[in-house]
C-alpha cells in the first residue's frame, strides 16, 4: 500500500461536556497539527498516490471554516462534544466529500483509504481512518 501525507494546522476554541474532561469543560483553545495520509494499492498513471499540491489546497479548504473559530458557537456543531476524536472524523468526512466531488482530480478516484490525525501536542493525538468510496 502506497501513501502520501500532507500537513496543515488549525487553531480553535471550544469547551467539552462531561466531568471526565476536568478543566477542559471550560472554554479553552487548542492548536491542532492535522496530518492526512492518502492510501492506494497502486500508483496512478502519473506514478503518484495523489497530487500533493491539490491535497494541501483541499485540506486547507476543509480546515478554513474551523480555523480561528469558537466551535461552541458554530450552528453545524451545536450539541456536539468537539473532542479531538470527533474533529478527526469531521475532517475525514469533509475531505472524503471533497474527494468525491473531484477536488483532488481524476487520479484520486482510485484512492483506497485515508487517515486523519489531529495532534494536540507532542504527547497526545487522535485519529480517524477508513476506506474511501469509489
Amino acid at each position: 500500500m502506497y501513501s502520501v501525507t500532507v500537513r496543515d494546522h488549525m487553531m480553535i476554541a471550544h469547551s467539552l461536556s462531561g466531568e471526565v474532561f476536568g478543566p477542559a469543560q471550560g472554554l479553552h483553545g487548542a492548536t491542532y497539527i492535522v496530518d492526512v495520509a492518502f492510501r492506494r494499492a497502486d500508483l496512478d498513471a502519473d506514478g503518484i498516490v495523489v497530487d500533493i499540491g491539490r491535497a494541501r489546497e483541499t485540506l486547507r479548504a476543509v480546515l478554513a471554516p474551523l480555523d480561528y473559530q469558537n466551535l461552541d458557537s458554530l450552528p453545524e456543531l451545536a450539541g456536539e462534544n468537539t473532542t479531538t476524536e470527533f474533529l478527526a472524523r469531521l475532517v475525514f468526512d469533509r475531505l472524503a466529500a471533497a474527494i468525491a466531488e473531484g477536488a483532488l482530480g481524476p487520479g484520486a478516484k482510485d484512492l483506497d483509504s485515508m487517515k486523519v490525525s489531529l495532534r494536540e501536542s507532542h504527547l497526545a493525538w487522535a485519529a480517524y481512518e477508513g476506506p474511501l468510496e469509489r
